[in-house]
């Protein structure tokens, strides 16, 4: 999901999005010219490095979900990745979350979050 502000809301502040969603079978050509468009890029696809430094906008926002566990073939050992070619993407982006350790820590916190919600919803006073 891509989601492109071009400034021509009435308060001219970029308030107004283009959101557009693409998936893993679309071809590379096409999800290139969307995501060199897109002020902010949230990817989960699970396909490692699927997103290039050639395929963002300088100054993008790029929000990486996808995780994959591969073999790195110097070491043979195993690492996590995602979806989008941090070493190279990061050098041009404003903001890049890391796989690992990137959403993951937020999700757990959520999670926590809407359990203790839950619980104390169930808490009964009578």
């Amino acid at each position: 999901m891509m989601l492109q502000s071009d400034g021509e809301h009435s308060s001219k502040m970029g308030k107004d999005a283009t959101t557009t969603v693409c998936h893993r079978y679309t071809p590379p050509v096409e999800l290139a010219n969307y995501t060199r468009t897109a002020d902010i890029i949230i990817t989960a696809v699970g396909c490692p490095k699927l997103i290039k430094a050639n395929m963002i906008k300088e100054g993008a926002v790029l929000i990486d979900v996808g995780i994959t566990r591969t073999i790195n073939p110097a070491t043979n050992k195993f690492r996590l990745v995602g979806d989008v070619d941090f070493e190279e993407v990061s050098k041009k982006a404003s903001y890049i979350t890391p796989v690992p350790g990137g959403v993951g820590p937020m999700t757990v916190a959520m999670l926590m979050k809407n359990t203790l919600i839950a619980a104390r919803k169930d808490i009964s006073y009578t």
